[in-house]
């Protein structure tokens, strides 16, 4: 007799946008805070609300992320998104898929992968690194062990600390100063996997943080992030909190580094504008 996987619904808001100086004649903008349906999670509704009103269209990006993007041609003196999303996840078993780094080195997986070898801006590091990275995974021969090592030590190595860095912060920048935020430790571990030859990308989305948590409990949060390496498939790992990806975790887009999944970004015409600040607010109903 099979058993029900052990799975969780949870009430996602997530509410974000711009206040202006004066006015912004006209605005164009992109959001990526629509939750996806993967195989660990499905989303059961989902909306986005924009103050002013402003018509909607939505598509997929190259990277598979739900966009919504919408164009203001009044005057507005604040621009405010809403998303709003009900997802149940799947607390599924990690892959059997491990794969040799040798394996890896395969013309066809570097053809393949080639937007997640690559570095980015966010995810430039010193060769230097790489030497001391090298001895500490030496003799390691399957993709899931060399990353748990390259994971471990980046969290031993950069303390969690909010406000420590900026959105513009490269894992140079926060090797150096050996603090940052999840979107950091992301940037790093990103970084020196794909220096060792392993396929890497950034995930965004939510983490429900409540361990021992009830049904009907708000949790307020913000966004989160972490990483998905190739080991013959997809796997996910935390680098902020460690250990794979599980229950708690709701994915919202995926891409080489941060500026791949922005949840909300444009341009306008008009004075001066400033973040409105960011809300975000789980709810776990079942």
């Amino acid at each position: 007799m099979s058993l029900e996987p052990i799975s969780a619904t949870f009430q996602i808001r997530h509410v974000t946008g711009f206040n202006y100086d004066g006015v912004a004649d006209s605005s164009y903008n992109e959001a990526r805070m629509t939750p996806v349906t993967l195989a660990r999670q499905q989303v059961l509704e989902s909306s986005i609300t924009v103050h002013p009103f402003a018509v909607q269209s939505t598509y997929r990006d190259y990277f598979g992320t739900i966009v919504t993007t919408f164009n203001l041609q009044q005057r507005h003196h604040r621009l405010q998104v809403v998303a709003e999303a009900t997802v149940k996840t799947v607390d599924e078993p990690a892959s059997d898929a491990d794969i040799s780094l040798r394996a890896l080195h395969h013309e066809d997986i570097i053809d393949r992968y080639a937007e997640y070898l690559a570095p980015t801006p966010r995810t430039t590091m010193s060769p230097e690194v790489l030497d001391e990275l090298e001895s500490l995974v030496a003799g390691q021969e399957r993709v899931h062990d060399v990353a748990n090592t390259v994971t471990d030590w980046v969290r031993e190595r950069v303390a969690y600390v909010r406000g420590a860095t900026q959105v513009s912060s490269t894992a140079q920048d926060v090797w150096e100063q050996r603090e940052g935020v999840c979107q950091d430790l992301t940037h790093v571990t990103i970084s020196l996997l794909r220096q060792l030859g392993i396929p890497s990308r950034y995930v965004s989305g939510y983490l429900y943080s409540k361990e021992d948590d009830h049904v009907g409990e708000k949790v307020v949060g913000e966004s989160h992030a972490w990483v998905e390496y190739f080991c013959g498939d997809w796997a996910g790992v935390d680098p902020t909190n460690g250990g794979p990806i599980g229950l708690h975790h709701v994915t919202v887009a995926k891409g080489r580094e941060y500026g791949d999944v922005p949840p909300l970004k444009g341009i306008y015409h008009g004075d001066p504008s400033s973040a409105l600040g960011v809300v975000v607010e789980l709810t776990r109903v079942a």
